[in-house]
Protein backbone atom coordinates (compact mmCIF):
# COMPACT_ATOMS: atom_id res chain seq x y z
CA UNK A 1 0.00 0.00 0.00
CA UNK A 2 0.98 3.60 -0.73
CA UNK A 3 0.39 6.95 1.37
CA UNK A 4 -0.17 10.39 -0.24
CA UNK A 5 0.16 13.30 2.28
CA UNK A 6 -1.63 17.04 0.85
CA UNK A 7 -0.59 19.75 2.97
CA UNK A 8 -3.74 22.02 2.47
CA UNK A 9 -3.90 25.91 3.48
CA UNK A 10 -6.59 25.05 6.74
CA UNK A 11 -6.43 21.12 6.93
CA UNK A 12 -3.68 18.06 5.65
CA UNK A 13 -5.34 15.38 3.89
CA UNK A 14 -3.96 11.45 4.10
CA UNK A 15 -5.53 8.82 1.20
CA UNK A 16 -3.78 5.32 1.15
CA UNK A 17 -3.83 3.27 -2.41
CA UNK A 18 -3.18 -0.36 -3.05
CA UNK A 19 -1.14 -1.39 -5.74
CA UNK A 20 -3.74 -1.49 -8.03
CA UNK A 21 -4.33 2.36 -7.37
CA UNK A 22 -7.80 1.73 -5.47
CA UNK A 23 -8.13 3.91 -3.13
CA UNK A 24 -8.56 2.23 0.54
CA UNK A 25 -8.80 4.80 3.01
CA UNK A 26 -8.37 8.49 3.60
CA UNK A 27 -9.29 11.12 6.20
CA UNK A 28 -8.00 14.77 7.38
CA UNK A 29 -7.00 16.81 10.03
CA UNK A 30 -7.56 20.57 10.29
CA UNK A 31 -5.62 23.21 11.93
CA UNK A 32 -6.06 27.20 12.33
CA UNK A 33 -4.78 29.76 9.71
CA UNK A 34 -3.44 33.05 11.99
CA UNK A 35 -3.69 36.63 10.87
CA UNK A 36 -1.68 38.16 13.42
CA UNK A 37 -2.50 41.76 11.24
CA UNK A 38 -5.02 42.40 8.61
CA UNK A 39 -3.81 40.79 5.14
CA UNK A 40 -1.64 38.46 7.05
CA UNK A 41 -2.18 34.25 6.49
CA UNK A 42 0.09 32.07 8.74
CA UNK A 43 -0.05 29.03 10.89
CA UNK A 44 2.53 27.04 13.20
CA UNK A 45 4.77 24.37 11.44
CA UNK A 46 3.66 22.35 14.51
CA UNK A 47 -0.42 22.46 13.97
CA UNK A 48 0.73 20.90 10.21
CA UNK A 49 2.37 17.95 12.38
CA UNK A 50 -0.46 17.77 14.55
CA UNK A 51 -2.91 17.14 11.63
CA UNK A 52 -1.02 15.03 9.68
CA UNK A 53 -0.19 12.91 12.81
CA UNK A 54 -4.37 12.89 13.11
CA UNK A 55 -4.99 12.02 9.57
CA UNK A 56 -2.26 9.68 9.23
CA UNK A 57 -3.28 7.52 11.81
CA UNK A 58 -7.28 7.39 10.98
CA UNK A 59 -6.36 6.80 6.86
CA UNK A 60 -3.79 3.74 7.69
CA UNK A 61 -5.49 2.76 10.59
CA UNK A 62 -5.23 -0.95 11.45
CA UNK A 63 -2.61 -1.12 8.44
CA UNK A 64 0.02 1.22 8.87
CA UNK A 65 2.50 -1.42 8.81
CA UNK A 66 1.89 -2.03 5.24
CA UNK A 67 2.77 0.97 3.55
CA UNK A 68 5.67 0.54 1.34
CA UNK A 69 6.02 4.24 0.15
CA UNK A 70 4.76 7.72 0.89
CA UNK A 71 3.98 11.24 -1.59
CA UNK A 72 3.55 14.62 -0.43
CA UNK A 73 1.69 17.34 -2.37
CA UNK A 74 1.07 20.77 -0.23
CA UNK A 75 0.15 24.28 -0.47
CA UNK A 76 2.23 26.49 -2.67
CA UNK A 77 4.25 29.83 -2.17
CA UNK A 78 4.49 29.44 1.55
CA UNK A 79 7.33 29.98 3.52
CA UNK A 80 8.85 28.03 6.43
CA UNK A 81 12.47 29.90 7.87
CA UNK A 82 14.92 27.62 9.37
CA UNK A 83 17.94 28.21 11.90
CA UNK A 84 20.84 26.38 12.68
CA UNK A 85 19.19 23.59 14.30
CA UNK A 86 16.81 23.00 11.66
CA UNK A 87 13.40 24.19 13.66
CA UNK A 88 11.13 26.85 12.20
CA UNK A 89 11.97 30.48 13.54
CA UNK A 90 8.73 31.75 13.48
CA UNK A 91 5.19 31.00 11.93
CA UNK A 92 5.21 30.13 8.28
CA UNK A 93 3.76 32.59 5.86
CA UNK A 94 1.43 31.42 3.82
CA UNK A 95 0.69 31.79 -0.12
CA UNK A 96 -2.84 34.12 0.93
CA UNK A 97 -0.35 36.68 2.98
CA UNK A 98 -0.55 40.19 1.11
CA UNK A 99 2.59 41.80 3.75
CA UNK A 100 4.80 42.07 1.00
CA UNK A 101 3.52 44.75 -0.88
CA UNK A 102 6.47 46.96 -0.54
CA UNK A 103 8.87 44.38 -1.43
CA UNK A 104 6.90 44.35 -5.00
CA UNK A 105 8.73 47.26 -5.85
CA UNK A 106 12.02 46.30 -5.37
CA UNK A 107 11.48 43.28 -7.75
CA UNK A 108 9.98 45.13 -10.21
CA UNK A 109 12.78 47.73 -10.33
CA UNK A 110 15.33 44.95 -11.47
CA UNK A 111 16.47 45.10 -15.08
CA UNK A 112 13.94 43.22 -17.20
CA UNK A 113 17.03 40.46 -17.87
CA UNK A 114 16.84 39.35 -14.26
CA UNK A 115 13.02 39.02 -14.09
CA UNK A 116 12.20 37.62 -17.07
CA UNK A 117 13.35 34.27 -16.06
CA UNK A 118 10.96 33.76 -13.64
CA UNK A 119 8.33 33.49 -15.90
CA UNK A 120 5.68 34.48 -13.42
CA UNK A 121 4.18 37.57 -11.92
CA UNK A 122 5.33 39.61 -9.00
CA UNK A 123 2.83 39.40 -6.56
CA UNK A 124 2.30 39.00 -2.41
CA UNK A 125 2.53 36.07 -1.41
CA UNK A 126 5.21 34.50 -2.99
CA UNK A 127 8.36 33.10 -1.22
CA UNK A 128 10.62 34.84 -2.71
CA UNK A 129 8.82 38.29 -1.39
CA UNK A 130 8.04 36.94 2.08
CA UNK A 131 11.65 36.62 2.47
CA UNK A 132 12.32 40.44 1.73
CA UNK A 133 9.78 41.53 4.16
CA UNK A 134 11.39 39.39 6.53
CA UNK A 135 14.52 41.46 6.20
CA UNK A 136 13.22 44.12 6.35
CA UNK A 137 10.87 43.75 8.95
CA UNK A 138 11.98 41.19 11.32
CA UNK A 139 15.86 41.35 10.91
CA UNK A 140 17.16 39.22 13.68
CA UNK A 141 15.00 35.87 12.63
CA UNK A 142 16.64 37.19 8.88
CA UNK A 143 20.01 36.83 10.28
CA UNK A 144 19.39 33.53 12.14
CA UNK A 145 17.98 32.46 8.82
CA UNK A 146 20.09 29.35 7.55
CA UNK A 147 17.75 27.79 5.35
CA UNK A 148 14.08 28.23 3.62
CA UNK A 149 11.72 25.84 2.50
CA UNK A 150 8.21 25.71 1.27
CA UNK A 151 5.11 23.77 3.91
CA UNK A 152 5.38 20.35 2.45
CA UNK A 153 9.36 20.51 1.81
CA UNK A 154 8.89 21.18 5.83
CA UNK A 155 6.97 18.51 6.12
CA UNK A 156 8.94 16.13 4.54
CA UNK A 157 12.23 17.16 6.67
CA UNK A 158 10.26 16.42 9.55
CA UNK A 159 9.81 12.82 8.10
CA UNK A 160 12.88 12.01 7.15
CA UNK A 161 15.58 14.78 8.50
CA UNK A 162 16.58 15.88 5.64
CA UNK A 163 16.99 18.87 3.61
CA UNK A 164 15.57 19.04 -0.28
CA UNK A 165 12.85 20.98 -2.27
CA UNK A 166 12.01 19.76 -5.99
CA UNK A 167 11.20 21.93 -9.32
CA UNK A 168 7.01 21.97 -8.68
CA UNK A 169 7.77 24.10 -5.63
CA UNK A 170 10.72 25.89 -6.56
CA UNK A 171 9.17 27.33 -9.56
CA UNK A 172 6.80 29.11 -7.37
CA UNK A 173 9.39 31.22 -4.91
CA UNK A 174 9.84 33.71 -7.36
CA UNK A 175 13.88 32.78 -6.78
CA UNK A 176 13.86 30.56 -9.86
CA UNK A 177 15.13 30.41 -13.32
CA UNK A 178 11.87 28.30 -15.14
CA UNK A 179 13.24 27.58 -18.47
CA UNK A 180 16.73 26.63 -17.53
CA UNK A 181 15.50 24.84 -14.14
CA UNK A 182 17.91 25.62 -11.55
CA UNK A 183 17.73 28.94 -8.84
CA UNK A 184 17.79 32.24 -10.23
CA UNK A 185 21.31 32.90 -8.85
CA UNK A 186 22.07 36.86 -10.74
CA UNK A 187 18.81 37.70 -9.70
CA UNK A 188 19.15 36.73 -5.79
CA UNK A 189 22.58 38.50 -6.36
CA UNK A 190 21.03 41.77 -7.10
CA UNK A 191 19.02 41.19 -4.19
CA UNK A 192 21.30 40.40 -2.02
CA UNK A 193 20.11 36.87 -0.95
CA UNK A 194 22.35 34.26 -0.14
CA UNK A 195 21.57 30.80 -2.66
CA UNK A 196 22.66 29.02 0.44
CA UNK A 197 19.29 29.39 1.68
CA UNK A 198 17.45 27.00 -0.97
CA UNK A 199 17.81 23.49 -0.06
CA UNK A 200 18.98 21.42 -2.81
CA UNK A 201 16.87 20.29 -5.88
CA UNK A 202 15.42 16.85 -6.54
CA UNK A 203 13.58 15.20 -9.25
CA UNK A 204 10.06 15.58 -7.60
CA UNK A 205 9.30 11.56 -8.17
CA UNK A 206 12.90 10.72 -6.65
CA UNK A 207 13.17 9.03 -2.78
CA UNK A 208 13.81 12.07 -0.92
CA UNK A 209 14.64 10.44 2.55
CA UNK A 210 13.33 8.13 4.63
CA UNK A 211 11.40 7.55 7.40
CA UNK A 212 12.69 8.20 10.84
CA UNK A 213 12.55 6.29 13.65
CA UNK A 214 10.84 9.27 15.61
CA UNK A 215 8.65 10.14 12.73
CA UNK A 216 7.81 6.27 12.05
CA UNK A 217 6.29 6.10 15.98
CA UNK A 218 4.43 8.96 16.03
CA UNK A 219 3.10 8.15 12.44
CA UNK A 220 2.09 4.08 13.44
CA UNK A 221 4.59 3.46 9.98
CA UNK A 222 7.65 1.64 9.39
CA UNK A 223 10.94 3.40 10.07
CA UNK A 224 12.97 3.66 6.52
CA UNK A 225 9.81 3.93 4.57
CA UNK A 226 10.55 5.86 1.47
CA UNK A 227 9.46 9.49 1.02
CA UNK A 228 8.95 10.63 -2.79
CA UNK A 229 10.31 14.96 -3.07
CA UNK A 230 6.91 15.47 -3.95
CA UNK A 231 4.89 17.85 -5.77
CA UNK A 232 3.03 21.42 -5.16
CA UNK A 233 -0.69 20.56 -5.04
CA UNK A 234 -1.82 21.91 -8.69
CA UNK A 235 1.31 19.66 -9.87
CA UNK A 236 -0.23 17.35 -8.03
CA UNK A 237 -3.50 17.47 -9.28
CA UNK A 238 -2.50 17.68 -12.73
CA UNK A 239 -0.49 14.03 -11.79
CA UNK A 240 -3.29 12.42 -9.85
CA UNK A 241 -5.65 13.26 -12.69
CA UNK A 242 -3.50 11.32 -15.63
CA UNK A 243 -2.91 14.68 -17.12
CA UNK A 244 0.81 15.04 -18.28
CA UNK A 245 0.52 15.52 -22.26
CA UNK A 246 1.08 18.95 -23.60
CA UNK A 247 -2.59 20.33 -24.59
CA UNK A 248 -4.24 18.22 -21.35
CA UNK A 249 -6.34 21.37 -19.42
CA UNK A 250 -7.59 21.34 -16.12
CA UNK A 251 -10.55 23.86 -15.15
CA UNK A 252 -10.43 23.20 -11.42
CA UNK A 253 -13.43 25.52 -9.28
CA UNK A 254 -13.23 26.16 -5.94
CA UNK A 255 -12.65 28.96 -3.94
CA UNK A 256 -10.99 30.28 -6.30
CA UNK A 257 -10.91 29.22 -9.75
CA UNK A 258 -7.33 27.71 -11.77
CA UNK A 259 -6.84 26.92 -15.37
CA UNK A 260 -3.78 24.73 -15.88
CA UNK A 261 -2.31 23.47 -19.05
CA UNK A 262 0.43 21.26 -19.58
CA UNK A 263 2.66 23.05 -22.32
CA UNK A 264 5.99 21.74 -23.96
CA UNK A 265 7.76 24.97 -23.32
CA UNK A 266 7.84 28.42 -21.93
CA UNK A 267 8.50 31.61 -23.39
CA UNK A 268 9.66 33.49 -20.20
CA UNK A 269 7.90 36.86 -19.80
CA UNK A 270 8.02 40.33 -17.81
CA UNK A 271 5.26 40.57 -15.34
CA UNK A 272 2.61 37.89 -17.02
CA UNK A 273 -0.58 37.78 -16.02
CA UNK A 274 -0.08 33.81 -16.21
CA UNK A 275 2.01 31.75 -13.65
CA UNK A 276 4.22 29.26 -15.50
CA UNK A 277 5.19 25.98 -13.02
CA UNK A 278 7.53 22.75 -13.37
CA UNK A 279 5.48 19.58 -12.97
CA UNK A 280 6.81 15.62 -12.48
CA UNK A 281 9.15 14.30 -14.43
CA UNK A 282 10.56 18.40 -15.77
CA UNK A 283 6.95 18.82 -17.48
CA UNK A 284 5.59 22.14 -17.76
CA UNK A 285 2.64 24.00 -17.20
CA UNK A 286 0.92 27.36 -17.74
CA UNK A 287 -1.82 28.43 -14.62
CA UNK A 288 -4.10 31.72 -14.99
CA UNK A 289 -5.06 31.56 -11.35
CA UNK A 290 -8.52 33.46 -10.62
CA UNK A 291 -9.03 34.65 -6.96
CA UNK A 292 -12.77 34.74 -7.41
CA UNK A 293 -14.63 31.69 -7.50
CA UNK A 294 -16.79 30.03 -4.46
CA UNK A 295 -15.45 32.90 -2.39
CA UNK A 296 -18.13 35.36 -4.85
CA UNK A 297 -20.75 33.19 -3.93
CA UNK A 298 -20.22 32.86 -0.59
CA UNK A 299 -20.62 36.87 -0.53
CA UNK A 300 -23.26 37.44 -2.61
CA UNK A 301 -25.40 35.02 -0.30
CA UNK A 302 -24.51 36.95 2.53
CA UNK A 303 -25.50 39.96 1.16
CA UNK A 304 -28.53 39.05 -0.76
CA UNK A 305 -29.87 36.95 1.97
CA UNK A 306 -29.71 33.62 -0.24
CA UNK A 307 -29.57 29.86 0.27
CA UNK A 308 -27.65 27.60 -1.76
CA UNK A 309 -30.85 26.23 -2.96
CA UNK A 310 -32.65 29.63 -3.69
CA UNK A 311 -29.11 30.65 -5.57
CA UNK A 312 -29.25 27.96 -7.68
CA UNK A 313 -33.03 28.23 -8.21
CA UNK A 314 -32.61 31.91 -9.75
CA UNK A 315 -29.49 31.12 -11.67
CA UNK A 316 -31.10 28.17 -13.99
CA UNK A 317 -35.02 28.38 -13.34
CA UNK A 318 -36.49 27.99 -16.83
CA UNK A 319 -36.47 31.09 -18.81
CA UNK A 320 -33.86 32.68 -16.53
CA UNK A 321 -32.37 35.90 -18.16
CA UNK A 322 -30.34 38.47 -16.57
CA UNK A 323 -31.48 41.45 -19.43
CA UNK A 324 -28.60 43.75 -19.30
CA UNK A 325 -27.51 42.99 -16.01
CA UNK A 326 -23.51 42.74 -16.25
CA UNK A 327 -21.78 41.22 -12.77
CA UNK A 328 -18.04 41.87 -11.78
CA UNK A 329 -16.67 39.26 -9.73
CA UNK A 330 -13.87 40.82 -8.44
CA UNK A 331 -14.29 40.92 -5.14
CA UNK A 332 -10.47 40.42 -3.95
CA UNK A 333 -9.48 41.82 -6.66
CA UNK A 334 -8.02 39.56 -9.44
CA UNK A 335 -5.29 38.09 -10.89
CA UNK A 336 -5.46 36.54 -14.49
CA UNK A 337 -6.13 38.26 -16.52
CA UNK A 338 -6.24 41.45 -14.88
CA UNK A 339 -3.22 41.59 -12.61
CA UNK A 340 -5.10 43.94 -10.30
CA UNK A 341 -5.41 43.97 -6.70
CA UNK A 342 -7.80 47.11 -6.87
CA UNK A 343 -10.19 45.64 -8.73
CA UNK A 344 -13.67 45.64 -7.60
CA UNK A 345 -16.99 43.94 -7.74
CA UNK A 346 -20.08 45.60 -8.51
CA UNK A 347 -23.40 45.16 -10.58
CA UNK A 348 -23.81 46.94 -13.63
CA UNK A 349 -26.72 48.52 -15.86
CA UNK A 350 -29.90 47.60 -12.77
CA UNK A 351 -33.14 49.42 -13.74
CA UNK A 352 -35.91 49.59 -12.10
CA UNK A 353 -37.50 46.17 -13.43
CA UNK A 354 -34.18 44.11 -12.31
CA UNK A 355 -35.37 41.23 -9.77
CA UNK A 356 -33.28 39.36 -7.27
CA UNK A 357 -33.41 36.55 -9.22
CA UNK A 358 -31.79 38.22 -12.28
CA UNK A 359 -29.27 39.78 -10.07
CA UNK A 360 -28.31 36.12 -8.47
CA UNK A 361 -28.21 35.13 -12.34
CA UNK A 362 -25.66 37.67 -13.42
CA UNK A 363 -23.48 36.41 -10.38
CA UNK A 364 -23.33 33.22 -12.09
CA UNK A 365 -22.65 34.29 -15.14
CA UNK A 366 -20.41 37.11 -14.31
CA UNK A 367 -17.67 33.95 -12.44
CA UNK A 368 -18.05 32.38 -16.09
CA UNK A 369 -17.33 35.35 -18.37
CA UNK A 370 -14.42 36.15 -16.06
CA UNK A 371 -13.03 32.33 -16.97
CA UNK A 372 -13.63 32.85 -20.29
CA UNK A 373 -11.64 36.36 -19.75
CA UNK A 374 -9.07 34.47 -18.62
CA UNK A 375 -8.92 31.42 -21.09
CA UNK A 376 -9.29 33.74 -23.90
CA UNK A 377 -6.14 35.82 -22.07
CA UNK A 378 -3.97 32.33 -22.16
CA UNK A 379 -4.71 31.20 -25.49
CA UNK A 380 -2.96 34.48 -26.96
CA UNK A 381 -0.02 33.26 -25.00
CA UNK A 382 0.07 30.13 -27.20
CA UNK A 383 -1.73 27.93 -25.14
CA UNK A 384 -4.78 25.54 -26.44
CA UNK A 385 -6.82 22.78 -25.81
CA UNK A 386 -9.68 20.78 -27.34
CA UNK A 387 -11.25 19.99 -24.03
CA UNK A 388 -10.88 20.47 -20.14
CA UNK A 389 -11.26 18.53 -17.66
CA UNK A 390 -13.73 20.10 -14.79
CA UNK A 391 -12.84 19.39 -11.07
CA UNK A 392 -13.10 20.96 -7.79
CA UNK A 393 -15.76 21.21 -4.81
CA UNK A 394 -17.50 24.32 -6.80
CA UNK A 395 -18.04 22.50 -10.28
CA UNK A 396 -20.40 19.66 -9.35
CA UNK A 397 -23.79 20.93 -10.07
CA UNK A 398 -24.82 20.16 -13.57
CA UNK A 399 -26.67 23.70 -14.41
CA UNK A 400 -23.62 25.37 -13.25
CA UNK A 401 -21.84 22.50 -15.40
CA UNK A 402 -23.23 24.06 -18.60
CA UNK A 403 -23.21 27.19 -18.38
CA UNK A 404 -19.23 26.89 -17.38
CA UNK A 405 -19.33 24.92 -20.76
CA UNK A 406 -21.60 27.45 -22.52
CA UNK A 407 -19.72 30.56 -21.90
CA UNK A 408 -16.19 28.77 -22.02
CA UNK A 409 -16.98 27.56 -25.07
CA UNK A 410 -15.06 24.33 -25.03
CA UNK A 411 -16.41 20.50 -23.82
CA UNK A 412 -16.25 19.97 -19.99
CA UNK A 413 -15.88 16.81 -18.84
CA UNK A 414 -16.58 16.06 -15.19
CA UNK A 415 -13.76 14.88 -13.30
CA UNK A 416 -14.53 14.87 -9.93
CA UNK A 417 -13.80 11.21 -9.23
CA UNK A 418 -10.53 11.16 -11.63
CA UNK A 419 -8.28 11.77 -9.46
CA UNK A 420 -6.91 15.06 -6.90
CA UNK A 421 -3.87 15.91 -5.46
CA UNK A 422 -3.61 13.61 -2.83
CA UNK A 423 -4.04 10.73 -5.35
CA UNK A 424 -1.00 12.58 -6.89
CA UNK A 425 0.89 12.69 -3.83
CA UNK A 426 -0.05 8.63 -3.23
CA UNK A 427 0.90 8.01 -6.64
CA UNK A 428 4.64 9.33 -5.64
CA UNK A 429 4.73 7.26 -2.90
CA UNK A 430 4.11 4.29 -5.58
CA UNK A 431 7.01 5.57 -7.49
CA UNK A 432 9.32 5.92 -4.64
CA UNK A 433 8.89 2.67 -3.44
CA UNK A 434 9.81 1.41 -7.19
CA UNK A 435 5.92 -0.40 -7.69
CA UNK A 436 5.86 1.75 -10.90
CA UNK A 437 9.11 2.82 -12.73
CA UNK A 438 7.90 5.80 -13.92
CA UNK A 439 4.65 8.47 -14.09
CA UNK A 440 3.48 6.81 -17.50
CA UNK A 441 3.43 3.20 -15.60
CA UNK A 442 0.90 4.78 -13.12
CA UNK A 443 -2.79 3.06 -13.88
CA UNK A 444 -4.60 6.78 -14.35
CA UNK A 445 -8.22 6.24 -13.91
CA UNK A 446 -9.73 6.88 -17.22
CA UNK A 447 -13.28 6.36 -16.85
CA UNK A 448 -15.34 9.64 -17.18
CA UNK A 449 -18.52 10.78 -17.81
CA UNK A 450 -19.42 12.40 -21.28
CA UNK A 451 -18.38 15.71 -21.83
CA UNK A 452 -20.97 18.72 -21.48
CA UNK A 453 -20.59 20.39 -24.93
CA UNK A 454 -20.99 23.94 -25.37
CA UNK A 455 -24.24 24.83 -27.38
CA UNK A 456 -24.20 27.60 -29.97
CA UNK A 457 -24.58 31.08 -28.01
CA UNK A 458 -24.99 33.70 -30.47
CA UNK A 459 -25.55 36.83 -28.12
CA UNK A 460 -21.84 35.85 -26.40
CA UNK A 461 -19.55 38.08 -28.06
CA UNK A 462 -21.48 40.80 -27.19
CA UNK A 463 -22.13 39.63 -23.69
CA UNK A 464 -18.55 39.88 -23.09
CA UNK A 465 -17.62 42.33 -24.95
CA UNK A 466 -19.92 44.35 -22.48
CA UNK A 467 -18.09 42.29 -19.16
CA UNK A 468 -14.65 43.60 -20.65
CA UNK A 469 -15.81 47.23 -21.34
CA UNK A 470 -17.39 47.46 -17.80
CA UNK A 471 -14.45 46.54 -15.91
CA UNK A 472 -12.55 49.17 -17.87
CA UNK A 473 -15.23 51.21 -18.06
CA UNK A 474 -15.24 51.21 -13.67
CA UNK A 475 -11.45 51.27 -13.55
CA UNK A 476 -11.02 55.00 -14.91
CA UNK A 477 -12.77 55.79 -11.91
Amino acid sequence: MFLGIDLGTGSVKALVIDETGQVLAEASGAYPVLSPRPGQAETAPADWWAGTVAAVRAATAGRGGDIRGIGLSGQAHGLVVLGADQRPLRPAILWADQRATAEMAEVLALPEALRRPLANPVVPGMAGLSLLWLRRNEPQVFAATRRILSPKDWLRLHLTGEVATEPSDASMTLLYDVAANGWAEPMMAALSLDPGLLAPLVASDAVAGRLTPAAAAELGLPAGTPVAAGLSDTAACLLGMGQLTPGATVLQVGSGIQIMSVVDRVTPAVQPFYNSYRGVGGSLYAMAALQNGGTVFEWVRGVLGASWPEMYAAAFETGAETGEIVFLPYVTGERAPLLDPGASAAWAFLRLGATRAQMIRAVFEGVALAVRDAWDALQQTGVSAERMLLTGGGSSDPRWQRMLADIVGLPLVPAQDLGSATLGAAWLGGLAAGHWRSPEDVPFVTDAPPAVVPRPAPGLQAQLARFRASYRGLKTV
